[in-house]
């Protein structure tokens, strides 16, 4: 297969944010990461405080992630065939039933553990059937030219969703209590909900494919296309092998990290934990932006991701609240760099017909393998400790991480 194009084209800066249309999704796609991030916070410390449970928190990780896997290129597959737009409200539908679900069931105090695995398996679900289509649908606002800006400022909102929701969701703890506050926290997915209604569609009627979603039948004839891309084969190993050793899994075990430095109740102290690395992502969205910096090229992202193995593994040994915040907010500001790297040059080297397919494709591998990162760090946490867990992952996956380098990017074909 010919590659599309090497690298994207240097841009100004923001260049994204210069299309109306994208502003919009920008600022409602942020609201809706930051809704979706307080419900974490305020039902990962309900779990904690209810079950003291790492396993538990571990599942949290496994069921969150585990559709991405299952069915993200199924999703994308949809995304491909019917309106981007309706497949994210579907998502977001999801998510507003999980945040009333939860607000019911600590409202009634009847929660159950098996009521906090349904819920969270919802939640799941929500998140890929918004993922494909979100990214599908930032492509046809932006187009191809502005398509590694608006990657970058994508994953910005994310970043900056992820930073707010630990703040207000700790805000809304404190004011209404966890029942009333998740309940609050519903409500913040409507803007981007009634958004979608009208938002922007480009997509010509003859581009769209006309071939059926097949689920999981369509995994391998989509691995068979981009099986001779070297940048998507490389960037996809790259996410992939993140997020199965690594991913966010320590996200979901925070609560115990807290107590550990000295923190262990719901407070600010906890919530700036759970903020660091989202606050170190933001930033280096704005810095790269504005400044036009790290081109998306396969070496650059390799490396990258090397340096965030280091920062998690440190932030895994801290001893020191302080330390632990620097190295979070590293480990954010490394991840935003070299993940939207690899998805954009996924995007940009990816097949027209089947775009959605190989962005379902991406996603599985840089979230769906993160079901098992719940494995390395929340399970194996609960035999040998969660320091020792989190370290030892990222150990492995820089050593991982070396080893494709050597063989994809660092090799380069003999002419």
């Amino acid at each position: 297969m010919t590659p599309q194009t090497n690298a994207p084209v240097a841009q100004k800066s923001f260049a994204a944010l210069r299309h109306p249309a994208f502003r919009g999704y920008f600022i409602v796609s942020a609201l809706a990461m930051m809704a979706d991030n307080i419900e974490h916070v305020i039902s990962y410390w309900m779990m904690f405080e209810k079950f003291h449970s790492p396993a538990l928190a571990g599942f949290a990780v496994v069921s969150h992630w585990l559709p991405f896997l299952l069915f993200s290129v199924y999703s994308g597959a949809l995304a491909d065939r019917f309106d981007p737009r309706r497949i994210i409200q579907v998502g977001l539908l999801c998510f507003i039933t999980a945040s009333a679900g939860w607000g019911y069931l600590f409202i009634t105090d009847t929660l159950e553990m098996w009521h906090a695995m349904v819920l969270l398996v919802l939640h799941g679900f929500a998140g890929v059937l918004w993922g494909p289509a979100g990214q599908l649908l930032i492509y046809d606002i932006v187009g191809p030219a502005q398509l590694q800006s608006a990657v970058r400022l994508s994953a910005s909102a994310r970043m900056l969703g992820q930073l707010l929701g630990p703040a207000i969701g700790g805000v809304l703890m404190v004011i209404f209590g966890p029942p009333h506050g998740i309940l609050v926290n519903a409500l913040i997915y409507l803007p981007f909900m009634i958004w979608l209604w009208k938002a922007p569609f480009n997509r010509k009627k003859e581009s769209t494919p006309k071939t059926s979603a097949r689920g999981l039948a369509d995994i391998l004839p989509t691995m068979r296309e981009i099986a001779g891309n070297r940048t998507i084969v490389g960037m996809t190993l790259l996410a992939g092998g993140a997020s199965l050793l690594v991913g966010n899994a320590y996200q979901a075990q925070m609560p115990e990290f807290a107590h550990d430095l000295g923190h262990g109740r719901a407070d600010m102290a906890y919530s700036l934990l759970l903020a660091a690395d989202a606050a170190g992502a933001l930033v280096a969205g704005i810095v790269l932006e504005s400044r036009g910096l790290l081109q998306a090229r396969p070496r650059t992202a390799f490396i990258l991701a090397m340096l965030w193995c280091c920062a998690i593994g440190g932030f895994a040994a801290a001893d020191s609240y302080a330390l632990a915040i620097a190295l979070l907010f590293s480990a954010g500001f490394l991840n935003l760099s070299f993940s939207s790297m690899a998805q954009t040059l996924v995007q940009m080297e990816a097949p027209v017909n089947i775009r959605g397919r190989v962005i379902g494709l991406y996603n599985m591998s840089s979230l769906g393998l993160r079901a098992f990162a719940g494995v390395t760090v929340g399970l194996m946490g609960s035999l040998i400790g969660i320091h020792w867990s989190l370290a030892l992952s990222a150990l492995l996956l820089l050593a991982l991480l070396a080893v494709i380098f050597g063989l994809m990017v660092a090799r380069k074909p003999r002419k």
